[in-house]
């Protein structure tokens, strides 16, 4: 694993705490922004692509209603409510955006919240949970941010019961070396050191202790996203009367301009993790 430990957890919470309520005014007022499993290159449709990568995600995991669940990096919480809804689970999710988690306690308690769901603030290198607390620990998106990476898994394989399953899908840093435009446009931009390989990170969950460790790469689809977010964010840039809005969405579909070049370059990746506790 490559990283130049630049930023550390204090300058990601404040980054996300920072522009949530841009992004939200701005972007997606639902807080919907993860990478999308795409049908093919002609499927444009974003929201289903980010729905289905929830879904396989929790049919990999073999998630049902007698689930207990832990998201780790829940963001504004649309993960862990889509598989309450399908599936009848309960569960918490865990994040390190002050901001991000009221958002969610919002949209919990519009949906009537209930015992069966919680949101809390905390961070993946100290999960506030028993041992063995959870039957499942999943993350969309969200792992990569950690700086002290194998201190995160080791939390993770803690709060498991033996045999539960570990499920994310995460970036990938494909290559030790990164060029400029990748580091700012990429890296800096959401205050991320770097990351793993996809054999790094197989070799990495297995030195945390995880067995039966599958990694898919899904670079087709990250691409994919990035290009359909980037046409999305010109025509509502052109539909746009605030200056300030127009302006910060037009920035965003530059650096989605330059993700996919990243991607082209194999300076950025995606890839999506199944792994187990040993029983």
């Amino acid at each position: 694993m490559a990283t130049t430990s630049q930023f550390t957890e204090r300058d990601v919470s404040e980054f996300f705490d920072r522009t949530t309520q841009t992004y939200l005014s701005f972007w997606n007022s639902e807080g919907v922004l993860h990478t999308g499993y795409f049908a093919d290159d002609a499927d444009t449709d974003y929201h289903a692509a980010a729905d289905r990568t929830s879904d396989i995600l929790a049919a990999d995991a073999g998630i049902d209603a007698t689930a207990n669940i832990l998201d780790v990096g829940c963001g504004c919480g649309n993960f862990l409510l889509r598989l309450a809804e399908r599936t009848g689970c309960r569960g918490e999710g865990l994040d390190l955006s002050i901001e991000r988690v009221r958002f969610a306690q919002g949209k919990l308690a519009e949906r009537g919240g209930g015992p069966r769901l919680a949101f809390r603030h905390g961070s993946a290198t100290a999960l506030p949970y028993a041992d063995g607390a959870f039957t499942h620990v999943v993350s969309q998106d969200a792992l990569f941010l950690v700086p002290e990476k194998p201190r995160s898994h080791a939390e993770m394989f803690r709060v498991l019961a033996p045999g539960g399953v570990l499920a994310f899908s995460d970036f990938l840093q494909p290559k030790p070396e990164i060029g400029d435009a990748a580091r700012r446009h990429v890296y800096d931009r959401v205050r991320w050191n770097g990351g793993y390989s996809l054999d790094g990170y197989r070799r990495a969950l297995e030195a945390a202790g995880f067995v039966d460790v599958t990694a898919r790469s899904l670079d087709a689809h990250i691409r994919q996203t990035y290009r359909v977010l980037g046409r999305t964010a010109r025509e509502r840039a052109a539909g746009t009367d605030d200056e300030a809005a127009r302006s910060w969405i037009l920035n965003f579909a530059d650096s989605c301009d330059e993700i996919q070049a990243a991607i082209d370059r194999g300076e950025f990746g995606w890839g999506m993790f199944v792994a187990r506790r040993p029983a």
